[in-house]
């Protein structure tokens, strides 16, 4: 039985330590679809809750094996005996978890020293019931102590019980690190149990084994005071028992609950232990356990001598190993409480909030557009710029604004290095016509669409920002959006492409709706404002996929990365459906469209 127990322990190790570790001793990747309220923890990640969710925590199953002895009046024997079970464990909190156990066990005893009937001071007093006149007699009476020498007790008891354990540790309660891999726990358990005891009394042809066993074992008082002598004294009583443990034991009289053979007790179980994680799915640990009864029987015998009848129980303990496997799909349940640390969240929040910038409203270079948003943070005094911060160049000559001394110069003439358009000195009445047809048609190129194919594709168009877990267009971006309903207006064949992005937290399917949420509500925007037809427009999203600021995670990265981008249309741009998933964001437009709280499903938003 212990060789099979052995090696399916070993078995169920195998298979289940191929699984992967899913970072199981760093962060714990909480969703919101893994706590037991994920409306209240998506309110709490938006800040419009104080407290997050309870994770919903996986069951753990385990198997025990290990040593099981008495302690009782009987010298135990070390090693002598064995126990297995099952148990069934679910936390309750981070600290405080239920356990179910059920456990069987066998073990010996043998006493270097003999012991007498009561005849002559001993406490072999147990009565067995005879059924022939219906009176107690004495079980041990055939031990009739001649010559003052009695008899050896040996015993073996098979044990079982079934308790309801409350589990307490405090191993996950961490301050300076993010996860444990040990647990310390102790329990405390009620249940019921029942033994059952045999004794050898008699060698294989049923006669006791006699009244000389002292002298047969060649007992004195200065072996039985040694370690050696007590191991030589075992020795020579094993040569003559026979190791057959054929009389059932003396019980408790009156407690038979089952029958008039079972016999069960009240139990209490204390135990302490240490578990080691060994990846996210199973740990093992090691434990000891006392079970406490009222129960003086469990060697078979109440009482050593008839001069020391005291009252003191047997107590048996158990030392064993726990194999403990975490149940449930991981994507839904997280490792039992007892592995987490409550503590998570707060410190996770505290280092975000250390890490968030202070807004900052100081434009260094005077140029209107704040450090934060400026693209060109040494822009000159006194230099136009546009929503970039970006230093103007109104005629394209190759030179900014508040350098050129020209900044408009007439199309189709070189600018020498002032800026300024080179013209001869001497012109024609047909050079008059030419420089007139050609501003005629510069003007055109912005108001006549028949004739603006080529300067309404250099329009810049600028891009929107959008708060955290939001669509609504903010005031800041009105006029934004201004600009790019006037470069409609004047182009009338022109496409435009509007392209939503989120920040990186949050899901990929929630983010994917939210940047649609954003493109849509900026088209909705400028077609309900401005009168645009809606065929001109192309939507499209790429959710967190295509990030403005690199891989930075500070606020400000974030903020630059919830966006909308507009550009005329290029080959390959294509108006894009809603994506599959649930409502995104939350957020208004002039249009009317509106949306419902953030449900994303990672540590935060969008």
């Amino acid at each position: 039985m212990t060789k099979r127990l052995v090696i399916l322990l070993f078995s169920i190790m195998t298979c289940v330590s191929m699984e992967a570790q899913k970072d199981a001793f760093s962060t714990t990747g909480i969703t919101d679809e893994m706590t037991v309220n994920p409306e209240q923890n998506k309110a709490w990640r938006m800040g419009q809750e104080k407290y997050s969710s309870r994770p919903s925590s996986a069951w753990e199953v385990g198997v025990h094996l290990g040593h099981f002895f008495i302690d009782g009046d009987v010298d135990r024997t070390v090693p002598g005996g064995y126990g297995f079970g099952l148990h069934l464990r679910k936390a309750i909190h981070y600290v405080f978890s239920i356990r179910a156990d059920l456990f069987y066990g066998k073990a010996t005893g043998l006493e270097t020293q003999t012991w007498r009937t009561r005849n002559n001071g001993g406490g072999l007093v147990e009565y067995n019931l005879n059924t022939s006149d219906g009176d107690y007699v004495e079980e041990y009476t055939d031990y009739t102590d001649a010559n003052n020498q009695g008899w050896f007790p040996s015993h073996q008891t098979t044990y079982g019980y079934g308790a309801l354990q409350g589990v307490i540790n405090i191993g996950n309660l961490l301050f300076h690190k993010e996860r444990n891999k040990w647990n310390w726990y102790m329990t405390l358990g009620v249940g019921l149990s029942s033994h059952k005891t045999m004794l050898d009394l008699r060698d294989g042809s049923g006669t006791f084994y006699g009244n000389d066993l002292e002298t047969q074992v060649g007992w004195t008082q200065e072996k039985f005071d040694s370690q050696s002598g007590r191991s030589e004294i075992k020795d020579a009583i094993r040569n003559i028992y026979d190791g057959v443990y054929e009389s059932e034991g003396a019980k408790k009289q009156g407690i038979f609950r089952l029958g008039d053979d079972t016999n069960i007790h009240v139990l209490w179980t204390a135990s302490m232990g240490i578990s080691r994680k060994i990846n996210k799915r199973i740990n093992i640990g090691i434990e000891h356990q006392v079970m406490l009864a009222d129960n003086d029987y469990l060697d078979g015998i109440k009482f050593r001598t008839s001069t020391d009848q005291t009252n003191n129980a047997d107590i048996p303990h158990y030392t064993n190993v726990r194999l403990a496997i975490n149940l449930g799909n991981f994507d839904k349940v997280t490792e039992p409480l007892y592995w987490l640390n409550p503590l998570d969240n707060t410190f996770n929040d505290i280092a975000e909030l250390k890490q968030r910038p202070v807004l900052d409203l100081t434009d260094e270079d005077g140029d209107g557009i704040i450090d934060m948003l400026d693209q060109e943070l040494d822009t000159p005094a006194g230099c136009p710029v546009d929503t970039r911060g970006m230093q103007l160049d109104s005629d394209g000559d190759g030179l900014a604004d508040c350098k050129d001394q020209e900044p408009y110069s007439p199309p189709g003439f070189d600018v020498d290095d002032k800026g300024v358009a080179v013209v001869p000195a001497a012109i024609t009445e047909d050079d008059v016509n030419a420089i007139v047809d050609r501003k005629a048609e510069a003007i055109m190129s912005t108001v006549d669409a028949k004739t603006s194919k080529t300067d309404c594709g250099k329009w810049f168009l600028p891009m929107i920002h959008y708060d955290l877990d939001k669509y609504s267009i903010k005031p800041e971006f009105y006029g934004h959006l201004h600009h790019v309903a006037n470069v409609l207006k004047m182009c009338p064949d022109v496409c435009v492409s509007a392209v939503g992005h989120t920040d990186v937290r949050s899901g990929d399917n929630y983010n994917q709706v939210l940047s649609y949420n954003r493109a849509k509500a900026a088209v909705d925007y400028l077609v309900t404002n401005y009168g645009l037809d809606r065929s001109r427009f192309k939507l499209m999203y790429g959710g967190e996929n295509t990030p403005l600021v690199g891989s930075s995670r500070n606020e400000k990265s974030h903020y630059m990365n919830r966006r909308v981008e507009f550009r005329l249309c290029q080959p390959g741009d294509y108006e894009m459906g809603r994506p599959e998933g649930a409502a995104a964001g939350s957020g208004s437009t002039n249009s009317g469209t509106t949306g419902t709280k953030y449900s994303g499903n990672k540590n935060s938003g969008y």
